[in-house]
């Protein structure tokens, strides 16, 4: 008789790697579901998925690696905005798809509720949250 195998740390909802478009369709789910506390904060807020950080965020961000991000928040705070200011690019979440997907194997984690943890960093770091806030949050909000 042999060993019976161990479970797998998770069952992934995917059959091959979630493609860019999976984690856009992952991310709105979010976005639409986030705490209300937050939500006020990221009206009109884009999502764009890439594949990694840019050079440029690579070095602004001081990365030893691009797989050290999996996210960023790129745009001006509501309190900060004015009607007279000139218009700008609009504020937008990068996903950063082959680090989330490390992540996301390494760990187990359900894939959904880590591309939901990370908006909620995201955005809670871009407006001054503490991270014991964002944990709070995502505590309440299951």
């Amino acid at each position: 008789m042999g060993m019976a195998r161990p479970a797998p740390l998770f069952r992934p909802a995917f059959a091959t790697a979630p493609t860019t478009e999976d984690l856009v369709r992952l991310a709105e789910r979010a976005l639409a579901e986030i705490p209300p506390e937050l939500a006020g904060h990221v009206r009109g807020v884009g999502i764009v998925v890439e594949e990694f950080p840019d050079e440029e965020t690579e070095r602004e961000m001081g990365l030893d690696s691009p797989y050290d991000l999996l996210g960023l928040y790129r745009g001006r705070p509501l309190h900060r905005k004015s009607i007279g200011d000139l218009p700008s690019d609009p504020d937008m979440i990068f996903l950063y798809r082959r680090p989330l997907l490390e992540y996301w194997v390494e760990t187990g984690e359900e894939l959904y509720r880590l591309v939901r943890h990370v908006l909620i960093h995201e955005i809670g770091h871009h407006f001054g949250f503490s991270d014991a806030d964002m944990e709070r949050l995502e505590q309440e909000e299951g």
